[in-house]
Order: structure tokens, then sequence, then C-alpha cells
């Protein structure tokens, strides 16, 4: 009968089948009667077309499909004998009665069914003004109602169990998308984890290393510049070079050392709120750039997080100057700050979201901009995100970078601790 879908591309075996059956009624007696035919061809056309009828008009379409199927089985009734009540074309009202049962609830399902039944019965009353009802039949008729509202019930019994079992693959299919999402992340940092384990031990390795011979020669360019500063000027500016250079490879061995060497953690319960904070004055009291405005959204009463307070500290201190960096560019922005409660994995804990309004990190960098040595700044080194990745997942955390967002926008999460912490909502302020 009709069908559940409202969108429908082109014509299928079932819609021939239909057009099939009403071209048997149509060869049937009274087959001169040319009324009958082209009342029939506008029962097949409005169920062909049903399907566009509703996609024109979502929310009252299937009304007016019903109401027209109804009007349709009147009018055929009326062209099929001389009696109407009594037409053998009676049936023709299980159209409606089964398109009301597909597209509505129990209810109007009931309603339908009571209009079209009252449809037909209005033709009680012209019958009895020429003939008497035979005995039996008012039983008759209530047997043809009664198979109205039956049909009706069956039909939407089944309609709605298939809506039902719908709704369930949907959430079904929704859940599994969700963890098929949440196993992708976990992946994706279980490798970013191993890349990071790897580099750090061939970076621990080589720094040491490297440190000895930078100490030598550092302490070479200085006895030089002792030297040579009266008696060779050019020699000792040469040797100024050297150790200049010398000390920027010292502090990148350092950086190195600082992201290879293992984390001693000693976390207690901290406040969250209070460590960004801390971080963000640290940056602003050290910036010379363009205005940034800092915006800060905390929600209230967060939980205790257990997390080492140093390290956090600098961690944000990183996040915060390379937002800073990146909107001096264009000439300040805003840097926006909030933290609030969330759930990774079924555990409670606390989210942090660090926005800024600068160009944002290009979509090819996006995958590895955790990996050492990968940055968008000129004169980056690229270790930066990848201490911070390190720190949160060292307590137990997980950090990453939002995608379609103005801007770069890093979020991370931390377990929340047993011991709750009592925290204020903080308005926007101006750095």
């Amino acid at each position: 009968m009709t069908s559940t879908s409202y969108h429908r591309e082109k014509v299928n075996w079932m819609d021939l089948l239909w057009l099939l059956f009403l071209g048997g009624l149509a060869v049937l007696p009274p087959v001169r009667e040319v009324h009958k035919q082209l009342i029939l061809l506008a029962i097949g056309a409005l169920q062909l077309f049903e399907g566009s009828l509703i996609q024109w008009a979502p929310h009252r379409g299937k009304y007016y499909a019903v109401l027209l199927k109804i009007l349709l089985s009147m009018l055929l009734l009326a062209h099929t004998g001389g009696l109407e009540i009594n037409s053998s074309y009676y049936p023709i009202f299980y159209v409606p009665i089964v398109t009301a049962a597909v597209y509505f609830g129990p209810l109007g399902t009931m309603l339908w069914t009571l209009l079209a039944s009252a449809a037909y019965c209005s033709y009680l009353y012209p019958a009895l003004q020429q003939y008497q009802l035979a005995e039996g039949g008012y039983a008759e008729l209530a047997l043809r109602i009664l198979f109205f509202f039956l049909a009706a019930m069956v039909v939407n019994r089944f309609a709605n169990e298939n809506r039902r079992q719908t709704l369930r693959y949907q959430t079904l299919a929704e859940q599994l998308a969700e963890t098929n999402r949440r196993l992708e992340e976990a992946q994706a940092q279980a490798r970013r984890s191993e890349r990071l384990a790897a580099l750090g031990q061939l970076s621990a390795g080589l720094a040491h290393e490297i440190r000895n011979p930078l100490g030598i020669i550092k302490g070479s360019a200085e006895m030089l510049i002792e030297r040579l500063k009266s008696a060779e000027p050019l020699a000792a500016e040469l040797a100024g070079y050297i150790s200049t250079e010398v000390n920027r490879l010292s502090a990148l061995v350092t950086r190195f050392l600082d992201f290879a060497r293992p984390l001693r953690l000693e976390q207690k319960p901290e406040s969250l709120p209070a460590i960004v904070d801390l971080a963000l004055k640290a940056v602003a009291a050290n910036w010379s750039g363009p205005a940034v405005t800092v915006e800060r959204f905390y929600e209230p009463n967060l939980p205790a997080i257990s997390l080492d307070e140093h390290f956090c500290e600098q961690g944000f201190i990183n996040l915060a100057q390379n937002a800073y960096e990146a909107m001096s560019e264009s000439g300040g922005g805003t840097l926006r700050v909030s933290i609030a409660r969330a759930e990774r994995n079924g555990r409670d804990g606390v989210e942090v979201r660090i926005a800024d309004s600068g160009p944002g990190i290009p979509r090819e960098l996006r995958e590895q901009i955790f990996n050492p040595f990968v940055t968008t700044k000129k004169t980056g080194v690229g270790l930066g995100l990848s201490i911070v990745s390190k720190i949160v997942d060292e307590h137990h955390g997980s950090m990453q970078l939002m995608d379609g967002t103005q801007g770069a926008c890093f979020v991370l999460f931390f377990p929340a601790s047993a011991q709750p912490v009592q925290e204020e909502s903080r308005p926007a302020a101006t750095v």
C-alpha cells in the first residue's frame, strides 16, 4: 500500500504492481463509466507522487494525502452504482485508512479512520430516502466499519514497531560512530605517545652527548674574547658570535632534555583555574607586543585535579605564549580560556579550552603538530607543544587540536580527584 519513504527518486516495482491492480479495477464493471477510470487514474497518480507531495509540504503533506484519498474514494463510490452505500468498490476506503495508519500515531489513525467511516456512511442518508435498508443491513454496515478500524489498528501497530526499530538502529549507529571516533582518538594518542617516547629516548642520548662539547666550545670562545679583546677586535667579535650561538644551542639542548627526561611529578589536589591564571599572568607580564584581550569563562564548583603545579603551569605558559605570538602577526586579538566539567571515556574531570583569534594551524600540519620539531613559527624549535602533550599524558589526561575553528583551539582534559574545589566565575579581562 502506502510507502513510508517520503523521497522517491524513481518508480519501483511496487508502484508498477499498484498501477497494475488499479488497471484491473478499471476493466471490471461498470466498464463504460469513464468517470470511474479517471478517478482510478487520479488515485494511482496520487499514490505515485505522494512522496513528492510530502517533500513539498513536510508538515501538511501527509494530511493532504489522506484527505485527497478519502475524497477520491467517495467519488469512486458515486460513479460505481446507483446505490453508493452498497457499491462493491467500498473497500477503496482501505487506501486512505491504511495511509493514515502508516503516517500517524494511534490517536491520529483512529481519527482519520473515523472520518473515512463517516464519509462512507454519508451515503446512507440519500439511500434511505429512496429505499429501505434490508434486514441485516445495519449489521453489514457495522461489520464494514469495524473492519476499517481493525485494519487501521493492525497496520498502525506494525508501522509504529517499524519506526521504533528504525530509531533503535539509528541510536545504535550513532553510538557505534561515537565509539569509533573515541577509538580513533585513543589510537592517535597512542601512536603519538609511542613516537614521543622513541624520539625522547633518542633526544636524551643525543642531547647528553652534545652538551659536553658545547661547554668546551663556549669556554674556549670566552677565553678568546678576553685574550683578543684589545689586540684583535675582529677576532674577538667572531668569538662573541661563537659564544652567542653556543648559548642558543645550549638552550635548545636544555629543551631537548626537558622533553626527553622522565617527569618526576609531585601531584596533589589543586585548583586548575588558579594555575591557569598564574600562567596567563606570567605571559602577560612578559609580553611587549600588540594588545591581547583575555576572556575567562570558568565554571563554578569545579572538582579538584591531582596534578603537579609546576609542570602544569609551564604547559599553560607554553600554550598562552604560542597564542600571543600567533595573534601578534595580525596586530593583536582575543584569547578565550574556558574551564568546565567534562567526561572522557567514562571518567569525570575538567576540560580546559584555549582558543585564540590568530591565523590558526594549517591543515597539513594538524596531524603532526604535537610531534617534536614541527612548528608554524619562523623562529620556533617545535618542542613547546610536544612538552605540553607529554605533561598532559603524564597526568593521564588528553590533549587535542579542535577542527573547524577560527584560529587555534586546544582542548586539554584532566581527570578529577576525590576532593572538590570551590571556584567562582570570572568575568572577561583585558590584558
